[in-house]
This record gives structure tokens, C-alpha cells and sequence, in this order.
């Protein structure tokens, strides 16, 4: 009835006699699939690996679908409950809506581009003009958002450690502040459009960044003036802050054990923090939340462009060097959750101006509100 596929010589025998795997064959290299307009932009360092299997393209673009979405979803959410919710509309909470805000520029000007590289061929197919606007956005707003994090740790360093001694922040001054943030990301960025540093597409050729590879002074130089002043002083001045922080905290635990002691009492807190965590160790907790995440985000890709710079580039393979810039990203999709969904004013906005989410967050009551007078609690209620 079938005889073509059993008599030895139908589709499916000729399927048997012959090796098939899932991948390019033996002997492609990376130049092979470069488009001819972009060859001359590839850094050499990349043309020594094969071409990564086509199912790691398609898994990253998969991955930027989902950050894409969430980032927009999350970060939107944020820029919506902010801007419709008088109360919140704090020079403190200006801050978080600026980094909401270059968060979800962030992946507007990435996602959709690197996602069409990946399920298209996995190289970069637009115009060398078009790789260099990318990797200048992405560098704005990754900017953007770095010192909108700095602002937003001395915001709370100025309220919890100063207190009354601080300056208090108005909104002349918290608008300053997100200018300096996008004048800074501006600044640093366009410097390759004048001849110092460039942008090339980089790792596995979905994206561009800027060169971290090549060797010469003019090169050398702008990655190590981005590395100085868009990682270690951003990284010295959030460690610092937060540090400072947990100490205030630390110290004012330390002054209320005591004076509960001297009180014959087991604590000086109001029944409602008394059954849980008080607004200080939650800050403290938040703290080093922040600082981790914020080390797990960016310190791989700075010690990859430190390696590229400086060291060995050999063991920077394509996927080596794709992974780190892919997880700095991410930041983009925790942010809303840490910098606006963890206070409790921002959950009662969004259970009334969204209440299909299903958040139950109960107002605090009168007389928590008179016992959280505090400088630290304060901070922790706005």
C-alpha cells in the first residue's frame, strides 16, 4: 500500500542513511552570517567562535518577550498609580518615577529590536547607524537608572541616618536630581559619536555595545572612564549610603533594647510591630536587598569589560559575554517591586486604582500612625 517507504528507497530510508543534527555545519564561522554592510563593524574577537546553535537565538528572544513585557507592565503600572494618586506625588517618590520611568525606556529601545535579531537569523540586521543608536540608548537609560538608585539611597541615607539634621528634599531639588540623571546618561553616551570609544554589535552580533575589546589608548580609555564613573563611584556611593543605614538602624535598635531595659518592659513598641518586624529592620532588610541585587545585576558585565580591557579575552565567548549584559537588564523588571510596591502607601494606591490585582493592603491606624513619628518610620511609611 505504501511501497515508497518501505521498499528501501523512500524518503524515510534515505532519512536513516544520513546524519542530521540541529545546528550550522561544521566549518561555519560567525563572518559567514554577517550581513556585508556590518562586517566591517565586528569586532576580529568575535569572528574566532562558530556561531552559537540557532535554538540559543530563539531562547533568547523568548526571554526578552517576557522582560519586555514585564518591565512595561510593571514599570507602567508604577508611572500610572504615581501620576494618579495625589498623595504620592512626593519629591521623594519623583526619584522612583524617574526610575520607572528610564526603566521602561530601557527595554522600549532594546527589546523590540534584539527580539527581531534573535528570531530572524540571530545577527545584527539593521544599519551600522541603527547598532550605534541602540547601544547609545541602552547606555542613556541603564544610566539613567544607575543615578536615579544613587538619589533615591541618599534620599533615604539623608531622612533615616540625618534626620532633623538633614536637608529636607524639595521638588526643585528632586528635579534637579533627574536631570542630572539624564544629563549624566547623556553626556557618557554620545562620546563614541565624536571619536572617543565606539559601538559595535557585540557577543553573539543580536545586539551592540560599546567596544570593550580593542586595544588601543582611544578605546582603552573611554571603557575605563565608564568603568570608574558608571560603576565603582555609582557602586561606592550606594554601598555607602546603605551601610550608613543599616548602622542608624542598628544603633537605634541597640538605644530601645536599652531603654526598655532600664524601663523593666520587653519592648517600647506598639502592639502592631510588635507582632512582626519594626519599620527599622524592615528598612535594613530592604537595604541589603538593593545592594545585592544591584551587585548581581551589573558586577559580571563590569568584569567582563575589565577582562576585555585588560586581561585575557580568549575565555570571552560569545554567550560569556552576552549573559552578563542580558542579566543587567533585568534590573529593569525588579525595580517597580522594590522601589514602589514594597511601601505600603504605593499597595493602597494601587488596591483602589486597580483593584482587579487583588492586593489587600489594610490603611494603618490612627494610632500606629501617632506611634511611627519617628525618623526612620517615617521614611518607611512614605
Amino acid at each position: 500500500m505504501f511501497p515508497s517507504i518501505f521498499n528501501g528507497t523512500g524518503p524515510q530510508a534515505l532519512a536513516r542513511t544520513q546524519d542530521f543534527s540541529f545546528g550550522y555545519p561544521d566549518g561555519v564561522v560567525i563572518s559567514d552570517l554577517v550581513p556585508d554592510h556590518m562586517k566591517e563593524y565586528v569586532h576580529p574577537h568575535w569572528m574566532n567562535f562558530p556561531p552559537v546553535n540557532p535554538m540559543v537565538h530563539y531562547i533568547l528572544g523568548v526571554v526578552y518577550l517576557f522582560l519586555g513585557t514585564a518591565a512595561i507592565c510593571g514599570n507602567g503600572i508604577v508611572l500610572y498609580v504615581f501620576l494618579k494618586t495625589k498623595n504620592l506625588r512626593t519629591p521623594a517618590n519623583m526619584l522612583v518615577v524617574n526610575l520607572s520611568f528610564s526603566d521602561l525606556c530601557m527595554l522600549l529601545s532594546q527589546f523590540p529590536w534584539f527580539a527581531w535579531n534573535c528570531f530572524m537569523g540571530g545577527v545584527w540586521y539593521f544599519s551600522p547607524f541603527m547598532c550605534e543608536l541602540y547601544a547609545c540608548l541602552g547606555a542613556i537609560t541603564g544610566l539613567c537608572s544607575l543615578w536615579s538608585l544613587v538619589f533615591i539611597s541618599y534620599d533615604r541615607y539623608n531622612v533615616i541616618v540625618r534626620g532633623m539634621n538633614g536637608t529636607k528634599l524639595t521638588s526643585g531639588m528632586a528635579f534637579g536630581m533627574m536631570m542630572f540623571c539624564w544629563g549624566y546618561g547623556i553626556l557618557m553616551s554620545i562620546f563614541p559619536f565624536i571619536g572617543w570609544g565606539k559601538y559595535i554589535p557585540e557577543g553573539i552580533l543580536d545586539s551592540c555595545s560599546f567596544d570593550y575589546l580593542t586595544r588601543d589608548w582611544n578605546v582603552r580609555s573611554h571603557g575605563l572612564c565608564l568603568f570608574i564613573c558608571c560603576f565603582c563611584i555609582p557602586l561606592m556611593c550606594i554601598a555607602f549610603f546603605y551601610v550608613s543605614i543599616i548602622k542608624a538602624i542598628c544603633a537605634h535598635e541597640a538605644a530601645m533594647r536599652a531603654q526598655a531595659k532600664k524601663m523593666n518592659v520587653s519592648n517600647l513598641r506598639s502592639s502592631g510591630e510588635s507582632d512582626g518586624d519594626s519599620a527599622e529592620v524592615r528598612i535594613a532588610k530592604v537595604a541589603v536587598t538593593n545592594v545585592s541585587l544591584w551587585l548581581i545585576c551589573w558586577t559580571p558585565y563590569a568584569a567582563i569589560v575589565v577582562q576585555g580591557m585588560f586581561f585575557d579575552q580568549a575565555s570571552i565567548t560569545p554567550l560569556v559575554s552576552m549573559l552578563p549584559a542580558l542579566l543587567a537588564k533585568t534590573a529593569s523588571c525588579y525595580n517597580p517591586m522594590i522601589y514602589a510596591i514594597s511601601h505600603p502607601r504605593y499597595r493602597l494606591a494601587l488596591q483602589k486604582e486597580l483593584p482587579w490585582l487583588c492586593i489587600h493592603e489594610e490603611a494603618p491606624s490612627s494610632k500606629a500612625s501617632n506611634d511611627s513619628q519617628s525618623t526612620v518610620t517615617k521614611d518607611e511609611k512614605e
